[in-house]
């Protein structure tokens, strides 16, 4: 059984999805949310788990044979930057000890596409040696910090880390007014946002194409990395969202950088199955009858 923390939020729901299509038995961790998605109800094992909480975390262990952890629970930081990074990092060492002591086989972890903010290159490859640069929110400060602290964490243990570098996801179960991504606010309304001209874009990668993609990386027979980008491979455009959307935007504006997934197609065989325009069909398909 492979166990998802965080498997009801968007990323982690739809790699529990990808992870039960692949035949896998899947339990998923919850702290505060209880709808289940319509895609895992009677499909998926929760548990309503904090995962600050050491020995009820360790506990799961008593319950479930977990053969691998995909860690994707996280929380949103307030107005303590202290706070947030104790709550994060306690549950990232509860989940690593959890994987010592149970001695899986892998461990996946969420990192950010934000760790490769001050480098020129396009697009982003893994191969890129992290620079010292500021940093422009309290989340992506710390994924940067849970790649040394997992593989470190693992080292000499027999469980093999895999860092998920993930792009911008956006798709069922976003944040319709999410402020770090302004995709579902556009294809919600059909109305971009200020100043977006129709070449301006970058990074994108529809939910349920990230879900896949981490399930083939948790799943893999062999992997030869550590570090993994997750995304579809290509930049996206507002004008290609607009056309999609039969509205039209100014021309001009620039591409900002991608990640490119050379690594994860060469291990794994994965492939985006979402354009931009079927993935804007599906989602509205989606929300017809789903509030986010």
């Amino acid at each position: 059984m492979i166990l998802v923390t965080g498997g009801l939020g968007m990323i982690g729901a739809h790699t529990a999805r990808a992870l039960l299509d692949l035949g896998h038995d899947v339990v998923v961790t919850s702290h505060r949310r209880t709808e289940v998605p319509s895609f895992l109800a009677g499909r998926v094992t929760v548990e309503q788990l904090d995962v600050t909480d050491r020995d009820a975390f360790l506990a799961l262990g008593s319950r479930h044979g977990i053969s691998d952890i995909v860690h994707l629970a996280g929380s949103i930081p307030g107005g303590d930057p202290v706070g947030f990074f104790r709550t994060d990092t306690s549950g990232l060492l509860n989940a690593l000890e959890a994987a010592r002591t149970w001695g899986v086989r892998r461990f996946a972890v969420a990192s950010s596409l934000g760790v490769y903010i001050g480098r020129p290159e396009v697009p982003w490859t893994e191969g890129l040696a992290l620079p010292t640069a500021a940093l422009p929110h309290l989340i992506i400060a710390y994924k940067k910090a849970v790649e040394p602290l997992t593989t470190h964490s693992l080292a000499g243990s027999g469980v093999q880390p895999v860092v998920l570098r993930i792009g911008t996801i956006w798709g069922p179960l976003v944040d319709p007014d999410s402020p770090f991504c302004p995709i579902p606010s556009f294809v919600n309304t059909a109305e971009p946002p200020p100043d977006v001209h129709a070449d301006d874009g970058g990074d994108v990668c529809y939910a349920p194409d990230a879900g896949r993609a981490i399930a083939l990386l948790t799943t893999a027979p062999e992997l030869h990395h550590e570090v993994y980008n997750v995304s579809s491979g290509r930049p996206f455009t507002y004008g290609e969202f607009a056309s999609a959307l039969g509205v039209t935007l100014q021309p001009g504006g620039s591409s900002g950088p991608y990640l490119d997934i050379s690594r994860l197609t060469e291990d794994t065989g994965f492939e985006p199955q979402f354009d931009v325009a079927a993935s804007v069909a599906d989602y509205l398909k989606w929300r017809e009858t789903n509030a986010r």
